[in-house]
């Protein structure tokens, strides 16, 4: 069983009160993979929201011409899967561990059903997904005027 004060260590889940921690570590299933075991591979269904307890992730995509293109390397406290609960779709990147990896599966399901038993707690997760990403695109948005500018 997952411990609530597990799920506080999380960067999606750090504003939640303790009530809702608890509902969290409730649904959330915990998955072990080994260094370089694959979680799942572009165009596989989707399963939920991935919470790194332990351990290093690679996202990665395979370009037009073949060739495997690192994404992201995510450690503890991050998330990835998120567009799983967001949109209907396949995965359009792959994921790897790095290391020997402990996570947090919220399942896709349970993640819709606690949509409509407590909206307050999804909309808390789904807007703490909202910054998180919005604060990635600046990120990624300044590297590549700064790649534009240094070109």
């Amino acid at each position: 069983m997952i411990k609530p004060d597990d799920m506080k260590q999380q960067v999606l889940l750090q504003d939640l009160d303790k009530a809702g921690l608890a509902k969290i570590a409730e649904i959330a299933k915990q998955v072990s993979i080994k260094k370089g075991e694959q979680l799942f591979k572009e165009k596989d269904a989707t399963k939920g929201l991935w919470l790194i307890h332990s351990g290093k992730v690679e996202i990665s995509r395979v370009t037009a011409d073949g060739w495997r293109q690192t994404l992201v390397v995510l450690v503890p406290g991050h998330f990835f899967g998120e567009l799983s609960i967001l949109e209907n779709r396949k995965h359009v990147a792959s994921t790897v561990a790095l290391e020997d990896t402990e996570l947090f599966l919220i399942p896709k399901e349970d993640f819709e059903r606690m949509m409509k038993e407590d909206c307050a707690l999804a909309l808390a997760i789904v807007k703490r997904i909202a910054i998180v990403m919005s604060k990635n695109l600046r990120r990624m948005n300044d590297k590549f005027l700064s790649a534009l500018i240094n070109y």
